[in-house]
């Protein structure tokens, strides 16, 4: 369901998480067989659930690789996943493989209605940003799918040290796009991360995780801002 905080103020802005929110990614099975097929090696489900079983083991309760500070550096990030494949007991060659699917974004596919929201978000005249907690840098996949013109800035937590939902990056998010909260809205899919901007006086929008491309939500947006300016409309 979505989540959102009501102003009276028209949205200048968009935040857009990536991962989740306009691009889907590989579920668990998804991602250990995508890698064990990388490399030639049996990956049916009983091999696949094995992998994945090895690491949620190696990866223990709270999860290492779902750190509160595993995205604010591409070296912390490396080193924390193939600490768990170590523990895990993986060969050089299937960690190799493991890290190079989670890194790769052509795994990460835009979900169908994402081109026509951001056309449609800048076309109204709103600023874009794309707020994410990465480890690598995601503009390449937006300058492949045509899209990069339209986002004003991006927020990668590796770039900054800082990831969500710490406060610090939805105010330097702010700051890079020159708007105020209350003007800005927040698109997401994680109560837990994206659902912080609330804090910062940000209207927010949470979505489902997109795990198929052809699950359109994103019109969503649009409405939101048509009627935060519809209201500013019938004040006038």
């Amino acid at each position: 369901m979505p989540i959102t905080h009501h102003s009276d103020q028209p949205i200048q802005a968009v935040i857009f998480d990536w991962r989740g929110t306009l691009v889907s990614g590989l579920d668990p099975h998804g991602w250990t067989r995508e890698a064990l097929r990388r490399i030639g090696r049996e990956h049916d489900d009983h091999a696949t659930a094995a992998l994945w079983q090895a690491i949620e083991m190696a990866a223990g309760r709270p999860d290492r690789l779902g750190g509160p500070h595993v995205d604010t550096s591409a070296a912390l990030h490396k080193d924390t996943y193939y600490a768990v494949f170590a523990d895990a007991g993986f060969d050089t060659e299937i960690a190799d493989a493991l890290y190079a699917v989670e890194s790769d974004p052509t795994y990460n596919p835009f979900a169908s209605d994402a081109a026509k929201t951001l056309r449609a978000v800048a076309e109204i005249g709103c600023k874009i940003s794309i707020l994410s907690d990465i480890h690598f840098d995601i503009r390449p996949a937006f300058a492949q799918a045509g899209l990069l013109d339209l986002i004003d800035t991006f927020v990668l937590s590796y770039e900054h040290g800082i990831q969500k939902p710490d406060p610090a990056i939805f105010r330097l998010t702010l700051d890079r796009l020159a708007t105020l909260p209350e003007h800005t809205l927040m698109v997401g899919d994680r109560a837990s991360h994206d659902g912080a901007a609330v804090e910062s006086g940000m209207p927010t929008l949470l979505i489902p995780t997109l795990t198929d491309i052809e699950h359109r939500r994103l019109h969503l947006v649009e409405g939101i801002i048509a009627a935060s300016h519809q209201r500013l409309a019938d004040r006038q």
